[in-house]
């Protein structure tokens, strides 16, 4: 009855397309900060459900149109909050509404090729058919996480965030292979459902359960074992300084002594204790590294030898007679002295550089983050070490930490990823809950400690199994300290990455010969 009811709104385009954007749209809550993760048992398998049923009218058009439209409903309601990075100064504000509408409709496109690229084969409400949707879409997806520079946001294997134990697989898989077995769970029910054969449904749903339960385990076990192996900071400690300060405040003139006698005040510097503190990218936007010198004296009164600080801030820097500026990561001394410097290889496109600037910038436009020139690209990201400390870290800045396999390419061997971020572009929305996610990821795929730091974010504490330590909402400014720390190891995925991924799609493959093989 259900079946036949669905048929017939399907026959009819304008109900067909609307309950499309609307399955789009219910499906972001399984992502965080809802995470209602059981929305994709029923979304996936009603949206190949559509495919298979208007695949029958033989229309390549309407077979594109099905995933464009769930893809318009799924990021129109997990990105809007890309509108509030355009709300701080007004000659971004006309623009709110195309943003609204053309960027998720542009991501849109990525979901009505999968469906487009799936329509091509023969399709039924089967084992097959959930593979080759499955591949597909999973396929489709890696091309997102690295086309036009990449915008792997919100994967679908995001709404596992708050299922620890089931995120476990990712240390030996990765985000993109998990991903890949995530749409093949969530289309399961197609089957359970839709198939006459009680016995097939049986046999589907104890399948189901076996691969939810066997991950569940082993994420148990893992995490149980890994739990023992904490060690203390022998000589120092570090301290997460979150400061809260608005982004607003930042186009207000003469204001940068007042911030920094703020961050002076909340790390609460004690010249008897050696601490590492690291302030968050954008906590001075409107001063570069040369301008920060002329603070010299109040850091150096503040701060003592024993002190060392990390903080994200612009640099300056003349080649070939061009000054380039960057968006760095740097190490100091309480005297304002560089110890070491990483200055960020990804940047945001419009909101870090503006691509196309020679014409943009003749009709007025410029990026979107405070200052009138695009940052350049850094050229290379290397283990920082701090000597005297022995202590060293991957530095990760912003949106750098949501791309999987990309983190730690030179394979270094540390314990530690150091994650600096401004969060306030986002506004009170769903941004930063989703941005912070990925760190939760990258730490069980590259069994390090994550120290997350954000201005107006989540920051916090994370191990390498993927346990919050410690963390401060959005909303609130504070300090985090840190003691010790979970000795890592380099996990399955760490050594051989995104290859992993591709041996999934052979998989697959093989999967789909073997059972056309048995169908014959």
């Amino acid at each position: 009855m259900l079946q036949k009811k669905l048929i017939k709104k399907i026959n009819h385009n304008l109900y067909c397309y609307l309950i499309l954007f609307f399955l789009g749209t219910i499906t972001s809550f399984s992502l965080p900060p809802y995470n209602f993760l059981i929305i994709n048992f029923l979304t996936f398998p009603l949206l190949l459900f559509f495919l298979i049923e208007i695949k029958k009218k033989n229309s390549l058009w309407l077979n594109f149109l099905i995933g464009w439209f769930f893809g318009i409903g799924y990021f129109f309601s997990n990105i809007y909050w890309i509108v509030y990075s355009l709300t701080f100064e007004d000659i971004f504000k006309p623009f709110i509404p195309v943003a609204l509408i053309l960027i998720p409709s542009f991501l849109g496109l990525f979901y009505g090729f999968i469906t487009l690229a799936t329509s091509r084969f023969t399709l039924e409400k089967n084992f097959s058919s959930i593979l080759i949707f499955s591949l597909i879409f999973a396929f489709v997806e890696f091309i997102r996480g690295f086309i036009l520079g990449g915008f792997p946001w919100n994967l679908i294997v995001y709404s596992w965030t708050s299922y620890l134990n089931s995120l476990q697989i990712l240390s030996l898989i990765g985000t993109y292979s998990f991903n890949l077995i995530s749409i093949t769970i969530f289309l399961l029910p197609l089957v359970i459902f839709f198939k006459k054969s009680l016995k097939f449904k049986l046999i589907s749903f104890i399948f189901l359960l076996i691969i939810l339960l066997s991950n569940h385990f082993y994420g148990y076990q893992k995490i149980k074992n890994n739990n023992k192996f904490y060690s203390e900071f022998k000589d120092f400690k570090i301290k997460i300084i979150s400061p809260k300060i608005s982004i607003e405040r930042f186009f207000q003139p003469n204001n940068e002594e007042i911030i920094i006698e703020e961050l002076i005040e909340l790390s609460n510097p004690n010249i008897l204790h050696n601490t590492i503190f690291i302030f968050p990218e954008g906590a001075l936007a409107g001063v570069d590294l040369n301008q920060l010198k002329n603070f010299r004296e109040i850091f150096s009164k503040k701060f003592s030898e024993t002190h060392i600080i990390i903080m994200g801030i612009n640099t300056e820097k003349v080649i070939d007679n061009y000054s380039k500026i960057y968006n760095s990561m740097v190490i100091l001394d309480n005297k304002l002295n560089l110890i070491s410097e990483y200055n960020k290889i990804k940047l945001v496109p419009f909101g870090e550089f503006l691509p196309f600037e020679k014409f943009f910038k003749k009709i007025g436009l410029k990026k979107i983050s405070y200052g009138y020139e695009s940052f350049t690209a850094g050229n290379d990201r290397n283990l920082i070490s701090i000597d005297d400390k022995n202590f060293n870290f991957i530095p990760l800045i912003c949106y750098e930490i949501i791309y999987s396999g990309k983190v730690n390419l030179k394979l270094d061997k540390t314990n530690f990823i150091i994650n600096i971020s401004e969060d306030g572009w986002f506004g009170n929305s769903v941004g930063p809950y989703q941005h912070f996610s990925h760190s939760i990821f990258r730490a069980i795929e590259e069994g390090k400690n994550i120290i997350r730091v954000s201005n107006n974010g989540i920051s916090a504490y994370i191990d390498s199994n993927g346990l919050i330590i410690d963390k401060l909402e959005s909303t609130h400014k504070g300090v985090i300290e840190i003691n010790n720390y979970k000795n890592s190891k380099m996990t399955f995925f760490s050594k051989f990455g995104n290859k992993i991924f591709f041996y999934f799609i052979l998989f697959y493959i093989s999967l789909l010969f073997l059972n056309y093989k048995r169908e014959r």
